[in-house]
């Protein structure tokens, strides 16, 4: 009978291994998250008034340190929120990684911005994170036109005064 128990065991231990390695080659080693906005006010920053914009599409790219050969590259859309997910299934600790926007689909606010154009992100294991989430800086397209309400928002940050 205790043998009958050992074997039991053994085999629950052994299936409950295989199912969590199963999951593990299925499921993506990583996940880039971040976020694309419309800048309302121009004001190279989030603020109050930012939009958040649904159907934005950003492209992730990783080069070799080495060759700067291009190893990976994917795109993705925005969400309602103007939230994007990216599945990356391999580890880039040898790579240089960043998400960039490309297109917005809004008329009124699609120009790009240098400095919110793109984010570094880091795509390895081996840097002390334990989340397989990676968090990329938010993405901004400048509004043609700013709101008028901008000017009178920006001064409740205090921007340009030293006091």
């Amino acid at each position: 009978m205790a043998s009958h128990l050992r074997v039991f065991t053994a085999l629950c231990l052994l299936s409950t291994f295989l199912c969590m390695v199963g999951f593990a080659i299925a499921a993506p080693n990583l996940v880039v998250e971040g976020r694309v906005y419309c800048d309302t006010c121009r004001a190279g920053f989030e603020t109050k008034a930012t939009e958040y914009i649904e159907g934005a599409k950003v492209k992730l790219e990783c080069k070799n340190y080495t060759t700067g050969a291009s190893t990976l590259t994917a795109v993705a859309v925005t969400n309602n929120k103007g939230t994007y997910q990216i599945p990356v299934s391999d580890d880039h600790q040898e790579e240089s990684c960043a998400v960039m926007l490309v297109s917005s689909p809004r008329s009124d606010c699609s120009e790009i911005s240098d400095g919110r154009n793109h984010a570094a992100v880091v795509l390895t294991h081996n840097v002390g994170i334990t989340s397989s989430v990676r968090y990329a800086n938010s993405l901004g397209f400048l509004k043609d036109v700013p709101l008028a309400s901008c000017g009178q928002m920006l001064m409740q940050y205090a921007l340009g005064v030293d006091d």
